[in-house]
């Protein structure tokens, strides 16, 4: 089955998207408008063994597409040892470039679905985050040492050991080869509207050489993709000025590369502070005026550069932080009601 109790009872993320979208006949972009879902999971339902699950993933994917969600952001894999209690299990590579051939089936099962069904797919590459391996998979294959556990050590012990990724050249080429494999194999699916970099890419650090790094690192990665596959569109995953050190301009340095199609944004209030677990209700209206500052400050960044822009991720938990169906969602639906009438708005203004 699939393990990670952290993502699975975590708040929904959505995404809701003005990007450009390009087709493979022609090299003209459209701006176009569309909602979606994180759905990390999709590739392990579609393979074999450990973790699948075909007749969930076909209703799921049925659910998804009569609710209008057409865009789904997917997981690759996994990187690193199995078994860790925070991370999700099975890893689809295993060492660097031996992979779990069933999961790597289950990668291109799911996108065959997902083109029957004229549904479109951004498959993110690496992860900043523990949860998946990502920075700490490559770090320990480069022999740096071995990834702090986040549920016994921190987050603090976890992104100081993480920021060493971005200078670590043995680590780096891991995931560059790895990003060139999964790309070749899958470039000629129709259901891919864009690759992505990784989910949340960080540089975990203010030293000016690190982020410079970090900037080099996005603009190398992005170049690698786009020669593998130059038919689809290229994003970087992040979650904007939060993944850059606090920095617009660091944002910005990295959304310049031409490599890169559009840009993200992720907005989760709870998880940044302008929403507490005991006041969610009376912490709205901060939520709501801080997440259209984090909009506006981000569309002006997309609008210089000549380039759409997804709120790719946005959350707010249910009400009293209770983790449960039956728990109401009152604070969420104001919340998702007012992104929703700014992404509306935009459409009519062709913003």
């Amino acid at each position: 089955m699939i393990t990670l109790k952290t993502i699975l009872t975590a708040a929904p993320a959505i995404i809701l998207a003005i990007a450009a979208s390009a087709c493979k006949s022609e090299q003209k972009t459209a701006e176009e408008y569309f909602v979606g879902t994180n759905f990390w999971y999709g590739p392990i339902l579609a393979g074999k063994g450990e973790g699948s699950d075909h007749a969930r993933l076909s209703a799921e994917l049925d659910s998804l597409k009569s609710l209008g969600i057409r865009n789904l952001r997917v997981l690759a894999g996994a990187d690193g040892p199995d078994g860790i209690d925070v991370k999700v299990s099975p890893v689809l590579q295993t060492r660097p470039g031996e992979y779990d051939e069933n999961l790597m089936n289950g990668l291109g099962n799911f996108l065959k679905e997902l083109e029957k069904r004229d549904m479109k797919a951004v498959i993110y590459l690496n992860n900043a985050w523990e949860w998946s391996g990502g920075y700490g998979a490559y770090l320990e294959w480069a022999g740096d040492g071995v990834t702090p556990n986040t549920r016994t050590e921190g987050y603090s012990a976890y992104t100081k050991y993480a920021s060493r990724f971005i200078t670590n050249e043995k680590a780096k080429n891991f995931y560059y080869k790895h990003l060139e494999t999964v790309v070749k194999k899958f470039k000629d699916s129709d259901a891919i509207y864009s690759w992505q970099i990784g989910n949340e890419p960080r540089c975990f650090s203010d030293d000016p050489k690190i982020q410079d790094a970090f900037v080099d690192f996005i603009w190398k990665s992005a170049k690698i993709i786009k020669t593998a596959d130059p038919d689809h569109m290229v994003s970087i995953g992040s979650e904007g000025k939060a993944g850059c050190e606090q920095s617009l301009d660091l944002y910005k340095r990295i959304s310049e590369c031409p490599d890169v199609d559009y840009l993200n944004i992720h907005i989760w209030p709870y998880n940044w502070g302008w929403a507490k677990e005991e006041s969610l209700a009376e912490d709205l209206p901060q939520a709501i005026n801080n997440t259209d500052k984090y909009i506006d400050e981000h569309i002006k960044i997309a609008e210089k550069l000549g380039k759409k822009i997804t709120l790719e991720e946005f959350g707010f938990p249910r009400d009293g932080f209770k983790f449960s169906k039956e728990a109401t969602t009152e604070a969420r639906d104001l919340y998702y009601k007012h992104i929703f009438e700014r992404v509306v708005e935009s459409a009519r203004k062709g913003g």
